[in-house]
Protein backbone atom coordinates (compact mmCIF):
# COMPACT_ATOMS: atom_id res chain seq x y z
CA UNK A 1 0.00 0.00 0.00
CA UNK A 2 1.17 3.22 -0.53
CA UNK A 3 0.79 6.69 1.67
CA UNK A 4 -0.92 8.23 -1.05
CA UNK A 5 -4.11 5.65 -1.60
CA UNK A 6 -6.60 6.98 0.58
CA UNK A 7 -6.06 10.43 -1.31
CA UNK A 8 -6.02 8.87 -4.85
CA UNK A 9 -9.35 6.97 -3.88
CA UNK A 10 -10.84 10.49 -2.82
CA UNK A 11 -10.01 11.93 -6.18
CA UNK A 12 -11.64 8.71 -7.74
CA UNK A 13 -14.68 9.18 -5.89
CA UNK A 14 -14.95 12.64 -7.01
CA UNK A 15 -14.17 11.83 -10.50
CA UNK A 16 -17.27 8.90 -10.05
CA UNK A 17 -19.98 12.00 -9.62
CA UNK A 18 -18.01 14.01 -12.08
CA UNK A 19 -17.24 16.84 -9.02
CA UNK A 20 -13.40 16.67 -9.90
CA UNK A 21 -11.68 20.24 -10.70
CA UNK A 22 -8.78 21.26 -12.68
CA UNK A 23 -6.93 23.57 -13.39
CA UNK A 24 -8.02 25.26 -17.58
CA UNK A 25 -5.97 28.02 -19.34
CA UNK A 26 -7.50 31.08 -20.74
CA UNK A 27 -9.19 30.53 -23.92
CA UNK A 28 -12.05 31.88 -26.00
CA UNK A 29 -14.47 34.65 -25.28
CA UNK A 30 -14.57 35.68 -21.24
CA UNK A 31 -17.86 34.49 -19.71
CA UNK A 32 -16.24 33.14 -16.85
CA UNK A 33 -14.35 36.18 -15.10
CA UNK A 34 -15.28 38.52 -12.60
CA UNK A 35 -13.65 41.80 -14.63
CA UNK A 36 -17.27 43.29 -14.86
CA UNK A 37 -15.95 46.49 -16.03
CA UNK A 38 -12.82 45.00 -18.25
CA UNK A 39 -10.36 47.39 -16.31
CA UNK A 40 -8.10 44.39 -15.39
CA UNK A 41 -6.12 44.71 -18.95
CA UNK A 42 -6.91 48.28 -19.35
CA UNK A 43 -4.41 50.79 -20.59
CA UNK A 44 -5.39 53.04 -17.89
CA UNK A 45 -4.15 50.67 -15.20
CA UNK A 46 -1.30 49.27 -16.79
CA UNK A 47 -0.78 52.90 -17.16
CA UNK A 48 -1.62 53.58 -13.44
CA UNK A 49 0.90 50.66 -12.54
CA UNK A 50 3.88 52.08 -14.39
CA UNK A 51 3.60 55.34 -12.64
CA UNK A 52 3.67 53.86 -9.40
CA UNK A 53 6.93 51.81 -10.27
CA UNK A 54 7.88 54.80 -11.59
CA UNK A 55 7.73 56.94 -8.07
CA UNK A 56 9.25 54.31 -6.54
CA UNK A 57 6.31 51.68 -5.22
CA UNK A 58 7.64 48.52 -3.67
CA UNK A 59 6.46 45.26 -5.44
CA UNK A 60 6.28 43.23 -1.96
CA UNK A 61 5.41 44.76 1.62
CA UNK A 62 8.57 42.96 3.06
CA UNK A 63 6.82 42.15 6.17
CA UNK A 64 3.34 42.25 8.01
CA UNK A 65 1.75 45.68 8.55
CA UNK A 66 2.14 45.76 12.53
CA UNK A 67 5.93 44.87 11.42
CA UNK A 68 7.72 46.44 8.76
CA UNK A 69 4.78 46.25 5.99
CA UNK A 70 2.94 49.18 6.83
CA UNK A 71 3.67 51.16 3.35
CA UNK A 72 2.49 54.68 2.44
CA UNK A 73 0.28 53.16 -0.47
CA UNK A 74 -1.66 50.63 1.92
CA UNK A 75 -2.21 54.24 3.87
CA UNK A 76 -3.59 56.42 1.29
CA UNK A 77 -5.98 53.65 -0.41
CA UNK A 78 -7.43 53.04 3.24
CA UNK A 79 -8.11 56.68 3.90
CA UNK A 80 -9.46 57.28 -0.01
CA UNK A 81 -11.90 53.69 -0.07
CA UNK A 82 -13.36 55.45 3.49
CA UNK A 83 -13.82 58.37 2.22
CA UNK A 84 -15.50 56.72 -1.50
CA UNK A 85 -17.64 54.65 0.51
CA UNK A 86 -18.84 56.62 3.04
CA UNK A 87 -17.72 54.91 6.04
CA UNK A 88 -15.48 56.14 9.01
CA UNK A 89 -12.47 53.86 7.96
CA UNK A 90 -11.09 50.54 5.89
CA UNK A 91 -8.64 48.07 5.70
CA UNK A 92 -6.89 46.44 3.27
CA UNK A 93 -6.69 42.39 2.63
CA UNK A 94 -5.05 40.57 0.30
CA UNK A 95 -8.16 39.18 -0.97
CA UNK A 96 -12.04 38.68 0.29
CA UNK A 97 -11.47 35.36 1.39
CA UNK A 98 -9.00 36.49 4.03
CA UNK A 99 -10.80 39.87 4.65
CA UNK A 100 -14.45 37.59 5.30
CA UNK A 101 -12.81 34.63 7.08
CA UNK A 102 -11.02 37.78 9.24
CA UNK A 103 -14.74 40.07 9.68
CA UNK A 104 -16.26 36.48 11.25
CA UNK A 105 -13.46 35.05 13.03
CA UNK A 106 -13.02 38.38 15.16
CA UNK A 107 -15.61 40.60 15.13
CA UNK A 108 -18.74 38.49 16.86
CA UNK A 109 -18.46 37.19 20.71
CA UNK A 110 -18.70 33.86 22.09
CA UNK A 111 -22.00 35.22 23.38
CA UNK A 112 -23.87 36.65 19.89
CA UNK A 113 -25.72 35.29 17.12
CA UNK A 114 -24.42 35.16 13.49
CA UNK A 115 -27.79 34.87 10.79
CA UNK A 116 -26.60 34.21 7.23
CA UNK A 117 -28.24 34.20 4.20
CA UNK A 118 -28.67 30.18 2.99
CA UNK A 119 -26.47 31.40 0.05
CA UNK A 120 -23.70 32.99 1.58
CA UNK A 121 -19.69 32.66 0.26
CA UNK A 122 -17.50 30.11 1.50
CA UNK A 123 -15.28 32.66 2.82
CA UNK A 124 -17.84 34.17 5.27
CA UNK A 125 -18.25 30.18 6.11
CA UNK A 126 -14.61 29.75 7.07
CA UNK A 127 -14.73 33.03 9.27
CA UNK A 128 -17.66 31.88 11.03
CA UNK A 129 -16.05 27.81 11.81
CA UNK A 130 -13.12 29.79 13.08
CA UNK A 131 -15.09 32.27 15.37
CA UNK A 132 -16.98 31.68 18.35
CA UNK A 133 -20.10 32.75 18.02
CA UNK A 134 -23.64 30.56 17.40
CA UNK A 135 -24.43 30.00 13.88
CA UNK A 136 -27.96 29.79 11.72
CA UNK A 137 -28.70 29.72 8.21
CA UNK A 138 -32.13 31.77 7.00
CA UNK A 139 -33.50 31.22 4.28
CA UNK A 140 -32.14 32.63 0.74
CA UNK A 141 -33.30 36.16 0.63
CA UNK A 142 -35.75 36.38 3.10
CA UNK A 143 -35.69 39.04 5.90
CA UNK A 144 -38.57 37.36 7.87
CA UNK A 145 -36.68 34.23 8.08
CA UNK A 146 -33.86 36.29 9.47
CA UNK A 147 -35.86 37.73 11.65
CA UNK A 148 -37.48 34.28 12.89
CA UNK A 149 -34.30 32.89 13.74
CA UNK A 150 -33.00 35.51 16.10
CA UNK A 151 -36.80 35.39 17.46
CA UNK A 152 -35.81 31.87 17.75
CA UNK A 153 -32.79 32.46 19.91
CA UNK A 154 -33.77 35.45 21.91
CA UNK A 155 -36.86 33.35 23.02
CA UNK A 156 -34.20 30.55 23.98
CA UNK A 157 -32.42 32.75 26.87
CA UNK A 158 -29.79 34.53 24.74
CA UNK A 159 -29.08 37.63 24.99
CA UNK A 160 -25.56 38.41 23.20
CA UNK A 161 -25.31 40.65 19.85
CA UNK A 162 -26.95 39.41 16.58
CA UNK A 163 -24.66 39.69 12.84
CA UNK A 164 -27.14 39.43 9.92
CA UNK A 165 -24.59 38.27 7.16
CA UNK A 166 -25.67 39.04 3.28
CA UNK A 167 -24.71 38.80 0.35
CA UNK A 168 -25.50 42.21 -2.27
CA UNK A 169 -25.29 40.23 -5.33
CA UNK A 170 -24.95 36.50 -5.18
CA UNK A 171 -22.15 34.88 -6.83
CA UNK A 172 -23.68 32.07 -7.79
CA UNK A 173 -27.20 32.84 -8.44
CA UNK A 174 -26.78 36.74 -9.77
CA UNK A 175 -29.99 37.78 -7.51
CA UNK A 176 -30.08 41.12 -5.51
CA UNK A 177 -30.63 40.87 -1.85
CA UNK A 178 -32.89 43.25 0.28
CA UNK A 179 -30.61 45.41 1.81
CA UNK A 180 -32.79 48.21 2.62
CA UNK A 181 -35.12 45.93 4.33
CA UNK A 182 -32.30 44.06 6.01
CA UNK A 183 -30.73 47.58 7.46
CA UNK A 184 -34.11 48.58 8.92
CA UNK A 185 -34.15 44.89 10.48
CA UNK A 186 -30.69 45.09 11.85
CA UNK A 187 -32.09 48.64 13.51
CA UNK A 188 -34.95 46.89 15.04
CA UNK A 189 -32.96 44.44 16.38
CA UNK A 190 -29.82 46.38 17.39
CA UNK A 191 -27.75 44.37 15.50
CA UNK A 192 -24.66 44.72 13.24
CA UNK A 193 -25.21 43.93 9.03
CA UNK A 194 -22.30 42.62 7.74
CA UNK A 195 -22.69 43.05 3.93
CA UNK A 196 -19.96 41.23 0.96
CA UNK A 197 -20.22 43.72 -1.92
CA UNK A 198 -17.74 41.63 -3.89
CA UNK A 199 -20.05 41.55 -6.94
CA UNK A 200 -21.75 44.66 -6.50
CA UNK A 201 -19.09 47.21 -6.23
CA UNK A 202 -18.08 49.06 -9.26
CA UNK A 203 -21.05 47.69 -11.29
CA UNK A 204 -24.43 49.14 -8.84
CA UNK A 205 -25.00 52.48 -6.90
CA UNK A 206 -23.12 55.82 -7.54
CA UNK A 207 -20.01 55.76 -9.07
CA UNK A 208 -20.05 52.08 -8.50
CA UNK A 209 -19.76 52.54 -4.60
CA UNK A 210 -22.31 49.28 -4.76
CA UNK A 211 -25.75 48.53 -3.64
CA UNK A 212 -24.72 49.41 0.45
CA UNK A 213 -24.48 52.95 -0.66
CA UNK A 214 -26.08 54.80 1.24
CA UNK A 215 -25.16 52.51 4.24
CA UNK A 216 -22.09 52.62 4.72
CA UNK A 217 -21.13 55.21 7.81
CA UNK A 218 -23.29 53.14 10.04
CA UNK A 219 -22.58 52.03 13.43
CA UNK A 220 -23.66 48.72 12.51
CA UNK A 221 -22.94 48.43 9.07
CA UNK A 222 -19.86 46.79 8.18
CA UNK A 223 -19.36 46.19 3.98
CA UNK A 224 -16.62 44.38 2.71
CA UNK A 225 -15.64 45.60 -1.12
CA UNK A 226 -13.28 43.12 -3.08
CA UNK A 227 -10.56 44.47 -5.46
CA UNK A 228 -10.32 41.34 -8.04
CA UNK A 229 -13.90 41.71 -9.80
CA UNK A 230 -14.92 44.59 -11.66
CA UNK A 231 -12.05 46.99 -9.63
CA UNK A 232 -9.73 44.51 -11.76
CA UNK A 233 -6.96 44.45 -9.25
CA UNK A 234 -6.38 42.63 -6.33
CA UNK A 235 -7.06 42.37 -2.62
CA UNK A 236 -10.10 43.39 -0.46
CA UNK A 237 -11.38 46.56 1.51
CA UNK A 238 -12.87 46.43 5.02
CA UNK A 239 -15.56 49.33 5.45
CA UNK A 240 -16.68 49.87 9.10
CA UNK A 241 -16.71 52.27 12.07
CA UNK A 242 -12.82 52.84 13.47
CA UNK A 243 -13.98 50.97 16.65
CA UNK A 244 -13.95 47.64 14.56
CA UNK A 245 -11.24 48.78 12.45
CA UNK A 246 -8.99 48.55 14.93
CA UNK A 247 -10.47 45.53 16.39
CA UNK A 248 -9.21 43.51 13.64
CA UNK A 249 -5.71 45.23 13.31
CA UNK A 250 -5.41 44.29 17.01
CA UNK A 251 -7.14 40.87 16.90
CA UNK A 252 -7.64 39.45 13.72
CA UNK A 253 -4.95 36.43 12.90
CA UNK A 254 -5.41 36.33 9.37
CA UNK A 255 -4.22 40.21 9.48
CA UNK A 256 -1.42 40.33 12.04
CA UNK A 257 0.15 37.52 10.97
CA UNK A 258 0.52 38.03 7.32
CA UNK A 259 2.63 39.88 5.05
CA UNK A 260 0.92 42.84 3.80
CA UNK A 261 -0.60 43.01 0.29
CA UNK A 262 1.70 44.53 -1.96
CA UNK A 263 1.91 47.98 -2.52
CA UNK A 264 1.64 48.00 -5.59
CA UNK A 265 -1.80 46.28 -5.36
CA UNK A 266 -3.06 48.88 -3.33
CA UNK A 267 -1.37 51.66 -5.99
CA UNK A 268 -3.27 49.87 -8.43
CA UNK A 269 -6.77 49.97 -6.26
CA UNK A 270 -6.23 53.45 -5.72
CA UNK A 271 -6.57 53.93 -9.48
CA UNK A 272 -8.97 52.14 -10.16
CA UNK A 273 -11.69 53.85 -8.05
CA UNK A 274 -10.56 57.31 -9.65
CA UNK A 275 -11.52 55.37 -12.84
CA UNK A 276 -15.19 54.24 -11.43
CA UNK A 277 -15.64 58.25 -11.40
CA UNK A 278 -13.69 59.23 -14.23
CA UNK A 279 -15.00 56.63 -16.89
CA UNK A 280 -19.06 56.25 -16.04
CA UNK A 281 -19.70 54.61 -19.21
CA UNK A 282 -18.12 51.40 -18.19
CA UNK A 283 -20.95 51.03 -16.22
CA UNK A 284 -23.53 52.29 -18.37
CA UNK A 285 -22.10 50.06 -21.15
CA UNK A 286 -22.31 46.90 -18.75
CA UNK A 287 -25.92 47.56 -17.58
CA UNK A 288 -26.41 47.80 -21.64
CA UNK A 289 -25.23 44.54 -22.19
CA UNK A 290 -27.13 43.15 -19.06
CA UNK A 291 -30.26 44.55 -20.90
CA UNK A 292 -29.73 43.15 -24.28
CA UNK A 293 -28.92 39.71 -22.64
CA UNK A 294 -32.25 39.25 -20.81
CA UNK A 295 -34.04 38.63 -24.22
CA UNK A 296 -31.91 35.09 -24.33
CA UNK A 297 -30.66 34.57 -21.14
CA UNK A 298 -32.07 33.93 -17.38
CA UNK A 299 -30.47 37.34 -16.27
CA UNK A 300 -31.33 37.33 -12.46
CA UNK A 301 -31.05 41.26 -11.83
CA UNK A 302 -27.35 41.48 -12.45
CA UNK A 303 -24.22 40.40 -14.68
CA UNK A 304 -23.74 37.15 -13.36
CA UNK A 305 -26.47 35.03 -15.02
CA UNK A 306 -26.95 31.61 -13.85
CA UNK A 307 -28.37 28.70 -16.42
CA UNK A 308 -29.22 25.89 -14.45
CA UNK A 309 -28.59 21.86 -15.89
CA UNK A 310 -28.80 19.97 -12.65
CA UNK A 311 -26.99 16.78 -13.31
CA UNK A 312 -22.91 17.56 -12.71
CA UNK A 313 -22.35 15.36 -15.98
CA UNK A 314 -24.60 17.17 -18.62
CA UNK A 315 -23.12 20.20 -16.30
CA UNK A 316 -19.75 19.71 -17.12
CA UNK A 317 -20.76 18.02 -20.49
CA UNK A 318 -22.16 21.25 -21.97
CA UNK A 319 -19.73 23.76 -20.85
CA UNK A 320 -16.80 21.46 -22.49
CA UNK A 321 -18.57 21.75 -25.39
CA UNK A 322 -19.21 25.67 -24.97
CA UNK A 323 -15.95 25.68 -24.62
CA UNK A 324 -14.57 24.03 -27.33
CA UNK A 325 -16.96 26.28 -29.81
CA UNK A 326 -15.00 29.53 -28.54
CA UNK A 327 -16.43 30.22 -25.49
CA UNK A 328 -14.73 30.20 -22.09
CA UNK A 329 -18.39 29.25 -19.82
CA UNK A 330 -17.56 26.85 -16.73
CA UNK A 331 -19.86 24.72 -14.96
CA UNK A 332 -20.47 25.47 -11.35
CA UNK A 333 -21.26 21.96 -9.35
CA UNK A 334 -22.22 21.02 -5.38
CA UNK A 335 -21.01 21.90 -2.93
CA UNK A 336 -20.31 25.24 -4.32
CA UNK A 337 -23.78 25.23 -5.31
CA UNK A 338 -26.98 23.46 -3.59
CA UNK A 339 -27.61 19.61 -5.01
CA UNK A 340 -29.43 18.97 -8.14
CA UNK A 341 -28.63 22.53 -9.62
CA UNK A 342 -25.22 22.56 -11.25
CA UNK A 343 -25.31 25.22 -13.46
CA UNK A 344 -23.18 26.88 -16.06
CA UNK A 345 -21.99 30.10 -14.38
CA UNK A 346 -22.35 33.20 -17.27
CA UNK A 347 -20.74 36.21 -16.44
CA UNK A 348 -21.46 39.57 -18.34
CA UNK A 349 -18.22 42.05 -18.97
CA UNK A 350 -17.03 44.60 -21.46
CA UNK A 351 -14.27 41.88 -22.57
CA UNK A 352 -17.30 40.44 -24.87
CA UNK A 353 -19.94 42.44 -26.60
CA UNK A 354 -23.25 42.10 -27.87
CA UNK A 355 -23.04 39.75 -30.88
CA UNK A 356 -20.95 37.16 -28.44
CA UNK A 357 -23.86 37.38 -25.84
CA UNK A 358 -26.53 36.65 -28.71
CA UNK A 359 -23.45 33.72 -30.23
CA UNK A 360 -23.51 32.38 -26.75
CA UNK A 361 -27.20 32.27 -26.29
CA UNK A 362 -27.24 30.32 -29.52
CA UNK A 363 -24.72 27.66 -28.87
CA UNK A 364 -26.30 26.77 -25.83
CA UNK A 365 -29.85 26.39 -27.22
CA UNK A 366 -28.39 24.20 -29.91
CA UNK A 367 -26.37 22.05 -27.30
CA UNK A 368 -29.36 21.58 -24.86
CA UNK A 369 -32.10 20.58 -27.48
Amino acid sequence: MSILDSHREALTLLARRSRTRRLLPRAGLDFASNDYLGLSASAELRAAVADALARGVSIGAGGSRLLRGNDPEHEALESEAAQFFGSEASLFFSSGFAANSAIFSTLPAGRDLIVHDALIHASAHEGMRLGRAAVVAAEHNDPNAIADRIKAWRAAGNSGRVWIAVESVYSMDGDVAPLADLADLADREDAFLVIDEAHGTGVFGRDGRGLADGLDGRDNVISLRTCGKALGCEGALVCAPRTLIDLLVNKARGFIYSTAPSPLAAASVRASLGLLRAQPHRREALHALIASARSRLPVQGSQIVPYIIGPDERTMAVAEALQQMGFDVRGIRPPTVPRGTSRLRISLTLNVDETAVQALADAIEELMQ
